[in-house]
């Protein structure tokens, strides 16, 4: 692990003022430049009519309200998918759409995106018009099927297109070729909302809430949903992205979001007026996603639709069950996956570029986070496969920061024609299919094109921090002032300091979590409460460490009440 302190030219910071000085650096190096990128306001946000397909889409919808035409929402099944959907129901609802219903096929039988399959099964819902939400972008085939059956389609959806896009009516995408929205990092969600508010200023043009007798709908209420997408989709937090998170934060806290939320965070035990962006990734988002990984994730839009806070709670702790089933699968298959990366080398300094895996057992619903704890462990993109229901592979990849693991995809499908079934995705994350008996060929293609295409440093670990921190810092007010200065998240990371401790108790929690009391170098006297989570116990605790180099995040510990100064531990090392 390579600690690296981010740089930070104070003499170049525009940001004095009234800012703290502290502030001022974690901000400047995270790219913020000037005050204005601070604004967390919904004034600061863009236009809809900057998004390309957005005037077509408002247009379609407008007749669809005007004829009082059936709507079929078709989603994604993650937690994106989910909130997506939820928000398209219920705004479409309170604008005066009656005829309103989703559907999210099962990924095991249908696969991803608006397939020609999964036209024919909505088809049977008698719908005049189809909404994909965070999906749809590659869907030429599933669009042109519902055009045959004389349905038309309104694509949303942020993934990245491919060469041809479909026949739908409307295509509203911030990454289509052309568009001037002045971010590509929307969730599905955020293009979702964008939509829908795009499409009240049309309704409220047209005098259609006045003339029948509707209240206008205050965009700002979904705000929660919003929130909740966009953090547990994992996508950039840029200046928009932030403030839509920290506005539906807000709300959050204040007790003013859907049932299911609220039972979620009760499930999870997490204080809804002390919530972080965090909770939503790393406490909800899981919990939404098990139900698309192991089932069917319309158990987890019902959730968000539930006006009933009983039914909100069956179906939050039906939630948390499948996410305790998918903790025990998952760690079954992390065991397994070690096994075989131990197989191909007893160092890791020796291990290929990229890692590609495939278990015949494992469930093809967690291989993406099988992907993603494999490729923090190992610091290079991974590819885990299983066996999907129609004896093809179906392949989760995750990339680390120097390789865009789609283009690195697209670049093995363009050299090997026929290698690859189907794939799409993002920088940082995609899927794919192929054949089975393609899997040793497409696993020395890719290993190839990532090696050509990443250097040996894009392959080191790094652990970059803020810093360190004066023992006057280590307080309650700074942990406060670094938690109220977020949204923090996907590429927007909370502060991380670095400094030199001297442990003074050390000991095992729960199976594999190291709590400490550590004290600063030069204050011995000042011992602070510090945790470690899933630690390596064949090396902690240390009864000889004395002096510690410590990469450390502040918390505050509400443990029973009583709130606390708290490290979260992210490294240590003897000093």
């Amino acid at each position: 692990m390579q600690i690296v302190t981010r740089p930070f030219d104070a003499a170049s910071c525009d940001l004095a003022g009234e800012l703290d000085p502290l502030l001022q650096r974690i901000y400047q190096c995270r790219g913020i430049s000037n005050p204005d990128q601070l604004e967390r306001r919904l004034s600061c946000l863009p236009q809809p009519d900057l998004m390309s397909g957005m005037a077509a889409a408002t247009n379609r919808l407008a007749t669809a309200l005007q004829n009082q035409q059936a709507i079929l929402i078709v989603g994604d099944f993650d937690a994106d998918g989910a909130t997506s959907s939820a928000l398209m129901v219920l705004a479409l609802k309170a604008m005066g759409f009656i005829h309103v219903e989703f559907l999210v096929p099962n990924r095991f039988e249908y696969g991803y995106g608006l397939t020609a399959e999964i036209v024919d099964l909505a088809a049977q819902s008698n719908p005049d018009l189809i909404i994909t939400v965070d999906n749809g972008i590659s869907s030429v085939d599933g669009v042109a099927r519902a055009n045959s059956l004389g349905i038309e389609v309104v694509i949303t959806d942020h993934h990245l297109p491919g060469e041809q896009l479909p026949d739908a009516a409307a295509i509203v995408n911030p990454n289509q070729r052309g568009c001037e929205f002045p971010t590509k990092n929307l969730a599905g969600v955020g293009v979702a909302f964008y939509l829908l508010c795009a499409l009240r200023a049309r309704l409220r043009d047209q005098q259609w809430f006045g003339q029948q007798n509707i209240p206008e709908p205050n965009m700002s209420s979904w705000l929660d949903l919003v929130a909740l997408g966009t953090v547990a989709d994992v996508v950039p937090l840029d200046q928009i992205n932030r403030a839509l998170v920290y506005q539906g934060l807000l709300r959050i806290r204040a007790g003013h979001c859907r049932p299911g939320i609220q039972a979620l965070l009760r499930i999870a035990g997490k204080n809804p007026a002390r919530l972080m962006a965090a909770d939503l990734g790393f406490a909800l988002g899981p919990r939404l996603n098990a139900a698309g990984r192991l089932d069917d994730i319309s158990l987890g839009i019902q959730c968000l639709l539930a006006d009933d806070h009983q039914q909100a709670t069956q179906t939050a702790q039906a939630l948390d069950e499948l996410n305790q089933d998918r903790k025990h699968i998952e760690a079954g298959m992390q065991r397994e996956a070690l096994s075989i990366v131990e197989q191909l080398s007893m160092d890791s300094d020796n291990l290929p570029a990229a890692l590609c895996l495939f278990q015949p057992e494992w469930h093809q619903g967690v291989v993406g986070l099988l992907a993603s704890r494999l490729k923090e462990k190992f610091h290079r993109p991974v590819v885990a496969f299983a066996r999907g229901d129609q004896g093809e592979l179906k392949g989760s990849s995750r990339s680390v920061p120097g390789l865009h693991i789609r283009d690195a995809l697209d670049a093995v499908a363009t050299k090997h024609p026929g290698l690859i079934t189907k794939f799409g995705g993002h920088a940082m994350a995609a899927g794919l299919s192929l054949d089975e008996g393609n899997l040793a060929a497409f696993q020395q293609a890719f290993q190839a094109q990532v090696a050509s295409a990443i250097s040996d440093d894009d392959l080191q670990a790094k652990l970059l921090t803020d810093g360190s921190l004066e023992s006057t810092q280590l307080s309650m007010g700074t942990a406060e002032l670094l938690r109220e200065a977020g949204p923090w998240g996907q590429l927007f990371p909370e502060p991380c300091f670095e400094g030199i401790f001297r442990i003074v108790q050390q000991r095992i929690v729960g199976e594999s979590h190291l709590k400490l009391l550590l004290a600063p170098q030069d204050q011995p006297e000042m011992a602070i409460d510090a945790i470690w989570f899933n630690i390596d116990t064949a090396r902690w605790p240390n009864p000889d460490a004395g002096l510690v180099r410590c990469v450390y995040r502040l918390d505050i510990n509400e443990f029973r009440g009583p709130q606390s100064l708290q490290l979260m531990v992210q490294h240590l090392a003897e000093h």
